[in-house]
């Protein structure tokens, strides 16, 4: 299960703090601490986001979403302007791009950056918290790219038994 409560009153200093090692099977329960905050999970399991009611499950949702991550791998270099997204995003919508680029800026993974000129500009970049999912993102990506033709075989395979 994964509890969270906020505990504001408890000042522990910066970090997180551990009932052993937080990767670890073992843990039950941890303290992260966040400017100032403290946000307890107990009862903490291995991968918490299978718990229905984790916070966690919202983020996961959020990354796992085929757009989300093409979008994150092409920002992973350099701002970008909408149309230069849409373009190397091949086959979005831009109500899609839209959508997804609005919905990342609330998660705090990307930054829109809106500029006081005429035509007006808009440019969008990821966010420190952003960066840290491109490189997780773009070895997913090359790694579809690396075993497509596995996959392919294996549909074919499963589809010549039905």
């Amino acid at each position: 299960m994964c509890w969270w409560t906020r505990t504001s009153e408890i000042s522990l200093g910066q970090g997180v703090f551990a009932a052993g090692s937080l990767w670890s099977r073992l843990v039950t329960s941890y303290l992260n601490v966040t400017d100032g905050k403290v946000w307890s999970v107990s009862q903490h399991p291995d991968i918490s986001v299978l718990t229905a009611t984790c916070p966690s499950r919202t983020s996961l949702a959020r990354i796992a979403n085929k757009w989300t991550a093409m979008i994150v791998i092409v920002l992973g270099d350099r701002r970008r302007r909408f149309g230069d997204i849409r373009t190397a995003v091949d086959g979005i919508s831009g109500k899609v791009l839209t959508d997804t680029l609005r919905d990342l800026e609330r998660d705090g993974l990307v930054a829109r950056h809106v500029y006081a000129e005429v035509p007006p500009r808009v440019e969008y970049e990821l966010t420190p918290l952003g960066h840290t999912l491109h490189e997780p993102l773009r070895a997913l990506g090359l790694w579809a790219e690396q075993h497509i033709n596995a996959v392919l075989a294996a549909r074919e395979e499963y589809d010549a038994r039905r």
